[in-house]
């Protein structure tokens, strides 16, 4: 993995938290998925150890979880 990957649930919180990660790190370091919309991907997500978003999972792969906005249980409803 050679960029992060950010992962949303589309809530207030995410895209706050979305719009200071491109600030920080830029948006071209950076791949943005709203599993909220992209429901095939939260196998993905949670592979890479996301348990709620918003998430960075890192080129390390290493999983940051910020600020809480909701589960990744809430938003498999």
């Amino acid at each position: 993995m050679s960029t992060s990957i950010f992962y949303h649930a589309g809530c207030p919180v995410c895209v706050s938290a979305e719009q200071d990660i491109i600030n920080l790190i830029g948006a071209e370091n950076v791949e943005l998925v709203n599993i909220g919309e992209d429901r095939s991907r939260i196998s993905e997500a949670e592979q890479a150890g996301v348990h709620s978003v918003p998430a960075l999972v890192t080129p390390n792969g290493n999983t940051l979880h910020i600020n809480f906005g909701a589960s990744i249980a809430d938003v498999k409803g």
